[in-house]
């Protein structure tokens, strides 16, 4: 006989926890300016999906051009094609997923874009679980890539893995990372990488704990480069570089990106799911760096590699 999974309560709590510490923490960090909140609920009358959430937007802050993150609390009773065409346990059963998810985009080109999100779901059939998992991750899309930066980030990274498996799961999710956020078109990743994990069901309570390893550690990783480099000086190149650049952030979204996909075809929120769309963006015919430029030095960023090791 399967043991019943614990109630969503605990992990519900959690997410519209973590959502206020990151709120605040990020308040903070900008100084002029704070979220605001669009709580919304789905109509059970006109949308295919239950539920709602409360998705916050920070915007034109003193750091922040652009800050959004979002809890989402939803469930249905049919799942999308893209979602069950590789688990066909998953077909006729009802659902429910909950989530925080975020997209942060600096003003300073030296401030690097971020995302990071922790997620559980969960499906039944005929009062049966037929699956459930935790997913989530941190990631780094930095324009100016500064190695000191890249070093923290994914020093944080290994810390966040160390009680749960230590350099292998580090190893693993890292790769799985750079893996998942690649830009096949472009032959490129869209960033530096860092953590990233799905479908973990091994044990509930050793899954949960690692799920609030990341979300907890997101902070740690992120506030200390934002510090580092807020009052950088810049100029047009580098505001215009970064503008192209996000370019490629939008490519991805729109093209690749799983969770953007699942919340447009199950019926989801648009509104919150693109809220991680940059606000300005420019993107430019043919454009090549000048070579041995700052901008031509952010290549060699976009590819998998041992940062730890590399740059320790």
């Amino acid at each position: 006989m399967t043991t019943p999974l614990p109630t969503l309560d605990t992990v519900r709590d959690y997410l519209t926890g973590l959502q206020d510490r990151i709120c605040a923490g990020v308040e903070q960090a900008d100084g002029a300016t704070r979220f605001v909140e669009d709580a919304w609920q789905k109509d059970p009358g006109t949308s295919p999906i239950q539920g709602g959430g409360r998705t916050r937007i920070l915007r034109d802050g003193a750091v922040f051009e652009q800050a959004g993150i979002g809890f989402s609390d939803v469930s249905g009773t049919k799942l999308p094609p893209s979602a069950t065409a590789s688990r066909p346990e998953l077909i006729g059963a009802s659902w429910h997923a909950v989530g925080v998810s975020l997209v942060f985009h600096p003003r300073n080109p030296y401030i690097p874009t971020t995302h990071a999100n922790v997620r559980h779901f969960r499906a039944e059939r005929d009062g049966e679980t037929v699956a459930w998992w935790f997913g989530g991750g941190f990631d780094l899309t930095p324009f100016y890539p500064i190695d000191e930066d890249v070093l923290h980030w994914h020093r944080v990274a290994r810390g966040v893995c160390e009680p749960f498996g230590g350099q292998e799961r580090y190893d693993a999710h890292k790769r799985w990372c750079d893996e998942y956020f690649f830009l096949r078109h472009r032959d490129e990743t869209r960033g530096i990488g860092g953590l990233f994990f799905d479908d973990l069901h091994g044990d509930f309570d050793a899954d949960f704990g690692y799920m609030r390893a990341v979300g907890d550690g997101f902070l740690d990783a992120y506030l200390p480069i934002v510090e580092r480099r807020r009052d950088m000086p810049y100029g047009e190149r580098e505001r215009e570089f970064q503008l192209y650049r996000r370019g490629r952030y939008v490519e991805f979204n729109l093209v690749f990106d799983r969770g953007t996909l699942f919340g447009l075809q199950s019926g989801g929120r648009t509104e919150s799911i693109l809220m991680s769309l940059p606000p300005l963006v420019r993107w430019e015919y043919g454009y090549v760096p000048e070579p041995g430029s700052a901008e031509a030095r952010l290549a060699d960023y976009l590819r998998p590699r041992d940062w730890l090791t590399e740059l320790a």
